[in-house]
């Protein structure tokens, strides 16, 4: 099963490579990577994507929660929660692509040298359609995607306070 963790992490050299040293070291495989800063410069927030039983997910967090980095994990899976992607994604020009792009939230932002680059905005799997059906036309010449970014709706999410923490699942 899919399964999206993000993790709040010290914005520090180095926490990112031992994060990743971990799934390594136990096997486990990363789908989807992103890291970016948060509201406060001192953390940064890490979102991936990865498959497992609940079993293994649980223990992806316990091993995750030791790491001397790593805040706060949470396992966004099943929990109400926004996500998105962006991609962009280069097409052949020679080919009409707007049928297709119907109903996504994609933009043509250049054409140069006879291909399109497109940028997609939305739902990992709604991205994952549009591009097999890119494919299939025979239209796809290159993708880069950013991975899955999520946040959870409300009040509810990842965040560190050092007195009483109603937000967050973790206080310090």
């Amino acid at each position: 099963m899919r399964h999206v963790i993000s993790v709040l992490m010290a914005n520090e050299a180095g926490a990112l490579v031992r994060v990743a040293g971990m799934f390594s070291q136990r096997g486990f495989n990363i789908e989807t990577l992103n890291v970016g800063p948060t509201e406060d410069p001192t953390m940064s927030r890490l979102t991936l994507t990865t498959e497992g039983t609940e079993a293994v997910v649980e223990q992806i967090n316990r091993q995750l929660l030791k790491l001397v980095d790593v805040i706060d994990v949470l396992d966004m899976t099943g929990d109400e929660h926004i996500e998105s992607e962006l991609a962009l994604i280069k097409v052949r020009a020679d080919q009409p692509v707007d049928a297709l792009a119907k109903g996504y939230d994609v933009t043509e932002v250049s054409k140069e040298d006879g291909l399109r680059t497109l940028r997609f905005i939305g739902a990992g799997d709604d991205l994952n359609r549009f591009v097999d059906a890119l494919d299939d036309a025979d239209l796809l010449v290159e993708l880069a995607r950013s991975g899955a970014v999520t946040i959870t709706r409300g009040a509810a999410g990842l965040r560190f306070r050092e007195s009483a923490n109603e937000f967050g699942s973790n206080s310090f």
